[in-house]
């Protein structure tokens, strides 16, 4: 079985959406529609392209009328959820991809059907070129998508505007300045599902790589006001944290002072590709009383001009007890991935202690 995501796009998957478009569209023409998604380039095609293909497809056998169209595509979900098919699934993504290519001119069908579609398949991405069309009037009707009863529609709410959402396209506007999306995030910083609140999470941790004082002020506003809305903070806050930012330290109440460093050592000084840079430390808590120790080590990685790259990873966040010593062992793997390329070469290790790097030294990355 291919394991390639492009094949979720398959004749299988084609074949039950055809039979389910065949009982929601009128006078459906399957034949035509299975072979005109089967077209010679077919086989090249990556995931992204076979999901705006799909939508092209099936734009041929919809009605000229948007609106009717709209009504369609609400009578294709139900089916698919009375067969219990489809519901989350990434292969539907061309529901949403068809709303932003062929619903952008029309601000008001498109708004009823993102909220209608997100509630089977997300509509995160296709949200997006409305924000840049229609500024104002989409936050607005996304602020009112915050008060939703359902959890995914509150979701679209808050991931759709995000500043800098993954694989999306961006949203300068909100880049320079995030004050419009703000009555969202406030709307949903005590939401009951843990899925809305870890994507305020998320909106915020975009925010403050911006604005910084923004969420920072943010922090100090909700600080307290439950558990979960403490969580989505120090999520939100996580980029911050890994930069060590003055004022968020000292918000959390973490201080190097009286926090020391030993013994720290490269116990693989070669690294092979594929293998894992092990590394030890130890930490000696010498104040008077017990201290928050949020322990993190930064990998500065060998890019391909010769500079380095550093990126930040936690080990723990903890109560230390006073004159206390504690030894540290921790592992970093070198396996290759999709989204990941190794330089070969000398790269370093630094051990950050409640946001102070420490000491930094050097091993070797070989083939």
């Amino acid at each position: 079985m291919s394991s390639l995501l492009k094949d979720l796009y398959s004749p299988a998957f084609y074949e039950r959406l055809s039979n389910v478009l065949a009982i929601t569209i009128p006078d459906f023409d399957k034949p035509k529609f299975i072979k005109e998604i089967f077209t010679p380039d077919f086989e090249a095609k990556e995931l992204k392209e076979r999901m705006k293909h799909t939508a092209k497809v099936l734009h041929q056998f919809l009605p000229a009328d948007y609106s009717q169209t709209i009504a369609l595509l609400k009578k294709l979900i139900n089916q698919l959820r009375i067969k219990g098919i489809g519901e989350d699934g990434l292969a539907y993504m061309f529901l949403p991809d068809y709303i932003e290519t062929y619903g952008i001119d029309d601000f008001s069908n498109s708004v009823e059907a993102l909220e209608f579609v997100t509630q089977f398949v997300s509509c995160e991405f296709a949200v997006r070129p409305f924000i840049l069309k229609y500024g104002d009037d989409m936050i607005h009707a996304m602020e009112k998508w915050s008060l939703h009863e359902n959890y995914k529609v509150r979701r679209l709410a808050t991931e759709g505007c995000r500043p800098r959402l993954p694989w999306a396209m961006g949203i300068p506007a909100l880049k320079k300045s995030p004050a419009p999306i703000l009555p969202i995030l406030e709307n949903l910083k005590n939401d009951p599902s843990e899925w809305v609140r870890r994507s305020v999470a998320n909106n915020l941790n975009d925010i403050a790589k911006d604005h910084p004082q923004t969420v920072l002020e943010i922090a100090k506003r909700w600080l307290g006001i439950s558990k979960e809305t403490d969580a989505i903070i120090k999520h939100g806050c996580r980029t911050l944290l890994k930069q060590g930012h003055v004022e968020i330290l000292k918000h959390y109440g973490l201080s190097d002072e009286g926090i020391l460093l030993s013994d720290f050592k490269i116990l693989t000084p070669e690294v092979k590709i594929g293998e894992s840079l092990e590394f030890s430390f130890s930490i000696a808590n010498t104040n008077q009383t017990a201290q928050k120790i949020r322990l993190e080590y930064a990998v500065y990685y060998k890019k391909q001009n010769g500079e380095n790259t550093k990126k930040v990873f936690k080990i723990s966040e903890r109560i230390y007890p006073a004159h206390s010593k504690t030894a540290i062992n921790r592992k970093q793997k070198f396996v290759l991935i999709t989204t990941r390329r190794f330089h070969l070469g000398t790269h370093q290790i630094s051990v950050v202690i409640n946001g102070a790097e420490k000491d930094k030294m050097s091993f070797e990355l070989l083939v």
